[in-house]
C-alpha cells in the first residue's frame, strides 16, 4: 500500500502519522494493498482555488477529496482491486480554526477530516440523513480505535 503525504501548508504536520492513519484506514475497510492514497496539506490560497475550481464555492475549506479509480470498500477475505484511490486535501488553517470551535486540537480535527476525505473516495457520502448517519459513525469508529491503538 502506497500512501504518500505531503505538507505544502507552512504548518507543521506529523506526515508518518497521517500515513498510519491512512495505512489503517484503509486495511480496515479491506482495501488492496497495491492501492495508492495521497494526503496533501495546503495552505488557504491553494484551497480556495480548489474549492472554487471544484466545488464553486468561495473561500477555502476544510478537505476535498479527489477519487481517481472509483474503489470501494472490501470485505474480508475480499479486498478491492488495487489501483489509485485518489488524493485527499486538507488546509490545516481552516482545521485549527474549527478545533478551536469544537474544543479539541488542531491535529485531532485533521486526523478526524483525513478519515472523513479517506470515506469520500470510497464512496461514503453525507448528503441524504441515512447515508450521514452511516459515513459519520463509521467515521467516528475509524477514528476512535486508530487514536486508542496509538
Amino acid at each position: 500500500m502506497s500512501i504518500e503525504v505531503s505538507n505544502e501548508s507552512g504548518h507543521e504536520v506529523d506526515e508518518a502519522e497521517f500515513a498510519a492513519l491512512g495505512r489503517y484506514v484503509l486495511d480496515a475497510m479491506h482495501v488492496h494493498p497495491q492501492a495508492d492514497l495521497f494526503v496533501r496539506f495546503v495552505d488557504t490560497a491553494t484551497m480556495s482555488d480548489l474549492h472554487v475550481r471544484w466545488m464553486d464555492e468561495p473561500g477555502p475549506t476544510d478537505v476535498l477529496s479527489f477519487p481517481m479509480d472509483e474503489l470501494r470498500p472490501g470485505r474480508e477475505g475480499e479486498p478491492t482491486g488495487p489501483g489509485v484511490l485518489g488524493d485527499v486535501v486538507l488546509c490545516p488553517e481552516v482545521a485549527a480554526t474549527q478545533a478551536r470551535a469544537a474544543g479539541h486540537s488542531a491535529v485531532e480535527e485533521m486526523l478526524l477530516l483525513t478519515t472523513h476525505g479517506i470515506l469520500h473516495l470510497l464512496g461514503y457520502d453525507h448528503a441524504e440523513p441515512e447515508e450521514e448517519k452511516e459515513m459519520f459513525a463509521l467515521q467516528r469508529r475509524l477514528l476512535l480505535t486508530f487514536l486508542a491503538g496509538r
